[in-house]
């Protein structure tokens, strides 16, 4: 008995607009718009649609992400269309309905993103220029792409997110750098307005800009560091120095190591297990955008100082977890690489994680101690991998001469868990 193939996926068509509005679109983008039963879309972009435009015009809810699955669906119309702005694609509701709708067969009409119109105002290479957006984000954020000469194009929420990121840029020593605040882009009536940060008002827009600043704003910077500028490489190993801490820190030539060690990938979730000052999470994050973290402190101030930590240096979206391991591992997401860092001797813990790994996954152990030094002993044994000491000697001042002072050795446990 044959059964009957499943129904086709209902059409969606995503159409961009620009500043420019209706007489901005090309004619398949005109056409697709008139024949539409319905319209959906914010209520600045349904106000750029003409009155020849006749399909029921439904605009974004509050609570969009949530409400939108059902809204497609529900809306009655044969021909349904998303109007948005720019390139849909681009920090786009396109993407968006991708992920949470996928029951839709969309076909996607661009406009020239906000990026697109921004570089070709600033005479910019899109290809080195890079694109960080503040919208529904944190501001902290900037701070990983802020190094000397590096072009920036930040995608701003409000009319004061331009003066926040100069004030970012003062706080970090990169006061000379410039800035140029480029509003309603491919409009009749954009404009721009550029001071560098350390001139940039703390609220608003600099005296001499154009009426109408403010308006659906991209801020170009070029960071110029000024002579006390704090660099903050996204290579591990950062100063000991970048992080507020209580001693409980992965030193810097040790947290260079390990993170070689643990091997970030984009994409992939790393549990850091006695987090400490949040250090080597903090540079598993910084290593790529998509990389995320889940941090394990048993103490509530260490804690705390973990998620400033993040904040400071351009990650706040470290996951932190107070609580003792191994109890609080239980119910997180699958790890691609554990770190532990301290609570080593805790029964079970070693043989927890290792269980927990995904396959592929790299656990990386750091001690100092005889004791611990015997769990990894025990560790290597069971689950094979390599065990490195690691002695850090530096210069230190002895009297009116220079000597050797040695740090307390590290013992490394780094395994790869073979996939079966």
């Amino acid at each position: 008995m044959s059964t009957a193939p499943p129904p086709a996926p209902e059409h969606l068509v995503v159409v961009g607009i620009g500043a420019d509005g209706w007489p901005g679109l090309p004619p398949a983008a005109q056409k697709v718009l008139r024949q539409a039963d319905v319209v959906f879309g914010g209520d600045r972009q349904l106000a750029l649609l003409p009155g020849e435009v006749a399909g029921q015009q439904v605009a974004w809810p509050p609570g969009l992400v949530r409400a939108l699955p059902l809204l497609l669906v529900k809306t009655p119309g044969a021909r349904k269309v998303v109007l948005a702005s720019g390139d849909p694609t681009f920090f786009g509701i396109a993407t968006t309905i991708a992920r949470v709708a996928p029951g839709f067969e969309l076909s996607v009409l661009p406009h020239p993103s906000s990026v697109s119109l921004a570089c070709a105002a600033m005479g910019w290479a899109q290809q080195d220029t890079e694109v960080i957006s503040l919208v529904g984000r944190h501001l902290a954020t900037v701070h990983p792409v802020v190094s000397p000469g590096r072009r920036l194009l930040v995608l701003v929420p409000g009319e004061d997110s331009p003066a926040q990121v100069a004030a970012l840029l003062r706080e970090r020593g990169f006061g000379p750098s410039e800035l140029t605040a480029l509003s309603n882009l491919g409009a009749q009536d954009a404009s721009r307005v550029s001071a560098s940060a350390g001139e940039w008002p703390a609220a608003g827009y600099p005296p001499h800009a154009p009426e109408g600043s403010g308006a659906l704003t991209v801020l170009a910077v070029v960071c110029r560091p000024g002579p006390a500028a704090k660099r903050l490489s996204r290579v591990p190993g950062l100063p000991d120095d970048a992080y507020e801490n209580d001693g409980q820190l992965t030193k810097r030539h040790v947290r260079a190591v390990t993170l070689s060690a643990l091997a970030p990938e984009p994409g992939e979730l790393l549990w850091d297990v006695g987090g400490g000052a949040g250090s080597v999470g903090i540079e598993w994050l910084r290593s790529h955008p998509s990389c995320r973290a889940i941090s394990i402190e048993r103490d509530g101030e260490r804690a705390a100082r973990i998620t400033r930590n993040a904040e400071l240096l351009g990650v706040p979206h470290v996951d932190v977890r107070i609580g003792e391991a191994p109890a609080e591992l239980d119910g997180l997401p699958t790890p691609d690489a554990i770190f532990v860092g301290g609570g080593l001797t805790a029964p079970g813990l070693v043989d927890l994680c290792w269980e927990a790994l995904a396959p592929g996954g790299r656990m990386v152990a750091n001690v100092t101690t005889l004791e611990s030094e015997m769990v990894l002993a025990q560790a290597r044994s069971n689950y094979g991998g390599t065990l490195t000491k690691i002695d850090i000697t530096k210069a230190t001042t002895i009297g009116r001469f220079t000597g050797w002072r040695p740090a307390m050795p590290v013992t490394q446990w780094v395994a790869w868990k073979v996939a079966p």
